[in-house]
């Protein structure tokens, strides 16, 4: 499957061409195939083992999604608690304002009532961090259950609506107190020794046929500990049509949480930020500017993509979600 892409003519013209075709097939495809320890494993035995993972998946799945129905069961008994001593509060308000007085009674009341109304915060906002870490853990669950299953061939328009979906889902960050941000959290990048894990969404920067380099949205197949190389596919080709084996400085992870502007604007790309970015509609990133971070938690990225078909030199703002916005690893000369 070819990706569309933006690309700047000598003209100076946008238009839309495709990339690359699939290359060759390759011995993967094969009855037989050999392992990196040189021996022979046939078909149907790697069909068995990615039988017996995807089976282990769905059971751990299932545990998860009780877990999780639990959780948020709990986290409603909480709530009503809370609630009830929240009402209590706000009775022992009117009766102080009716005897228009501020006894040592009320004093000791109002005391306990808001001293149990922070310990019954402090228990719910415990029980939705767990259940907002089991709904991550859902995710990356399912995420590997499809690593197993036979991927299929999707249409442009299901494809980038998926994209759109998996942008629209990314957990939200919420820290403790004076908690800053963890690595993958919006603009924060990941730690030096970060591997990133099978069925992990990636910007990989590969080299097409003809030479021209780019960056693609791509799928991690494995990581070889050894060789400190990644194995990972094309989201934009039918499996195994375009994988690429890639260093790790020509991998950088996708945030796996947004940010909220409102509680940690630090952790977002500033205004005027170059970023590598996901042009709209297609599955390549791109050098941009920030020209606006998200003001709600909802919302996207404005960027301004390079592009010298605009007398400025740039695209006019374009929304792209916090999901596809990624520091610049761009190694080109300025």
């Amino acid at each position: 499957m070819g990706r569309l892409k933006t690309s700047s003519g000598g003209t100076g013209s946008t238009s839309l061409t495709s990339e690359r075709t699939p290359p060759a097939t390759t011995a993967s495809t094969m009855t037989t195939s050999s392992s990196s320890s040189g021996h022979m494993v046939t078909a149907s035995s790697s069909s068995s083992v990615s039988l017996n993972n995807l089976q282990t998946v769905d059971l751990k799945l299932r545990d998860s999604l009780r877990e999780l129905y639990f959780l948020i069961h709990q986290v409603q008994e909480e709530r009503a608690r809370g609630e009830h001593n929240l009402t209590n509060i706000t009775k022992t308000h009117e009766r102080m304002q009716i005897e228009q007085k501020i006894s040592p009674y009320f004093k000791s009341k109002l005391r306990g009532l808001y001293n149990t109304a922070m310990q019954d915060a402090e228990s719910e906002s415990q029980l939705l961090r767990k259940a907002l870490d089991k709904i991550a853990e859902i995710k990356s669950l399912q995420e590997q259950g499809q690593v197993h299953r036979p991927k299929q061939i999707m249409r442009r328009g299901v494809l980038m609506n998926l994209l759109q979906q998996n942008a629209i889902t990314l957990p939200l960050w919420i820290g403790k107190p004076g908690e800053r941000p963890p690595p993958l959290c919006g603009a924060v990048s990941a730690e030096p020794n970060y591997i990133a894990k099978t069925g992990d969404k990636v910007a990989a920067r590969v080299r097409s046929t003809d030479g021209e380099e780019n960056w693609i949205l791509a799928e991690v197949v494995a990581y070889n500990s050894n060789s400190c190389r990644y194995e990972v596919d094309d989201i934009d080709a039918e499996e195994g049509k375009e994988r690429h084996t890639l260093s790790r400085r020509r991998i950088v992870p996708l945030p796996i949480w947004k940010v909220s502007p409102e509680t940690d604007p630090e952790a977002l790309f500033p205004k005027g930020a170059l970023v590598l970015a996901l042009y709209p509609q297609t599955t390549c990133f791109y050098r941009a500017l920030v020209h606006d971070p998200p003001e709600l938690t909802s919302s996207d990225y404005s960027v301004l993509f390079e592009d010298t078909s605009y007398p400025e030199g740039y695209s006019p703002p374009l929304s792209v979600a916090q999901r596809y916005v990624i520091a610049c690893r761009d190694d080109r000369k300025k």
